[in-house]
């Protein structure tokens, strides 16, 4: 069995289908119970999910005026868990908020609010209703060689696919080892990875929403067959 632990956050379906999908086992982490220093002593890999603000302090920020903060003790829960992690080289999926404190974890900084400090920005934040997950806001352009053009061989458009967006933050500068392998038309980063690990790969997108159709799934595929080496 590949177990798969997977932060807390307030939407968890997807990512749990997603990861059972692609031939993994979903545990959903307890903040309150699972110390980071447990986790990965039954976890075979690490997924980080969706939600608030990173709190820009503790990349050395002040909070911009859209600051929208995420739980109580979720930030340095995740940057705790990313850290041992990466310390063992236990593979990191990290999606969307994911990407975002995979790069601050790593010593990176924050765009904080894309409509207002990236000119000509596209639509990030693109706002559907419940029943329609899949509208797509934007290309991407896949960086070839990377890992993540690999995993995405199957997926039509792999190297500039569509892919939905619902962000207003994104990485700024890059923490230590990370490299971005994916940006958007208007030069935000989409995508990184470290390639030094067996697998770290953040991505600012929602794949997870696609476990119905598979366009992603390689991506998950990818990170399941990771965890089990």
């Amino acid at each position: 069995m590949t177990v798969i632990a997977i932060a807390p956050c307030q939407k968890l379906h997807d990512y749990q289908e997603a990861i059972r999908r692609a031939g993994g086992e979903p545990w959903v982490l307890d903040q309150a119970v699972d110390r980071p220093e447990d986790v990965f002593l039954s976890a075979n890999g690490l997924l980080l999910a969706g939600g608030g603000d990173v709190n820009p302090e503790i990349y050395g920020a002040a909070p911009h005026a859209t600051f929208d903060a995420a739980e109580p003790g979720r930030d340095a829960y995740e940057i705790e868990l990313i850290q041992r992690a990466l310390a063992t080289d236990v593979p990191v999926l990290a999606i969307c908020r994911g990407i975002q404190v995979l790069n601050v974890a790593r010593g990176g900084t924050l765009v904080q609010d894309i409509p207002a400090e990236v000119p000509g920005a596209v639509e990030h934040r693109l706002t559907v209703p419940p029943n329609e997950p899949f509208t797509l806001a934007h290309e991407v352009w896949v960086d070839d060689g990377s890992l993540l053009s690999k995993l995405m061989g199957d997926t039509e458009g792999a190297d500039s696919p569509q892919v939905n967006s619902r962000h207003h933050q994104a990485v700024k500068s890059l923490g230590e080892g990370l490299v971005a392998v994916a940006t958007a038309p208007d030069g935000v980063i989409e995508a990184v990875e470290d390639p030094t690990r067996r697998f770290c790969v953040g991505v600012q997108w929602h794949p997870e929403n696609f476990y119905r159709t598979g366009e992603f799934r390689g991506l998950f595929e990818g990170f399941i067959q990771a965890c089990q080496i």
